[in-house]
């Protein structure tokens, strides 16, 4: 088909041109390129050959051009992204639970490891959040994630002889 059949004018060859020189990023680049050797006579295969695009990304670019005539259109459509996992655990919730004592709350430790604060959080919130996730959410609010360390209350009874400073005789 003709770029005159396809719904193509000389209006749209003069945008698609200067929105191509001017385009920033290689991605809108290529796709203005694609559909403009489209309205140019050239094929669609042709064009996704040159533009290195598959030939059914092509027919969208052209359809979705046609639609509104406006090189706006080829550019990439907002990613909302993955959804925010335990998003009912917010910074504030962790901060007041941090300031328990895990002991008080029926766990066998003095301080908070990120597996027990995950598993606390996970069942108070009904909301499953993962170890992983809790660590990356604690340091964006500023809470540095520490091992415990363990203090003994009594010192071995034969410490000194296995350092050597007891003598025989």
């Amino acid at each position: 088909m003709s770029p005159v059949e396809l719904g193509f004018d000389l209006r749209d060859q003069h945008h698609l041109s200067k929105a191509l020189s001017q385009a920033s990023q290689v991605r809108i680049f290529r796709r203005i390129q694609a559909v403009l050797l489209v309205a140019e006579g050239r094929s669609f295969a042709e064009a996704a050959q040159i533009t290195a695009l598959s030939l059914r990304s092509v027919y969208n670019l052209v359809n979705r051009y046609l639609q509104s005539h406006q090189v706006d259109s080829l550019h990439d459509l907002p990613h909302p992204g993955r959804p925010q996992a335990a998003a009912c655990i917010t910074p504030s919730r962790i901060l007041r639970e941090v300031q328990h004592s895990p002991l008080r709350l029926g766990y066998r430790t003095t301080v908070w490891t990120v597996a027990i604060l995950a598993q606390h959080l996970s069942q108070l919130y009904q909301c499953s959040i993962s170890a992983r996730t809790l660590r990356r959410r604690m340091k964006q609010i500023g809470l540095e994630c520490k091992r415990p360390r363990y203090v003994y209350s009594e010192k071995d009874p034969h410490r000194a002889q296995k350092k050597g400073r007891l003598s025989a005789n």
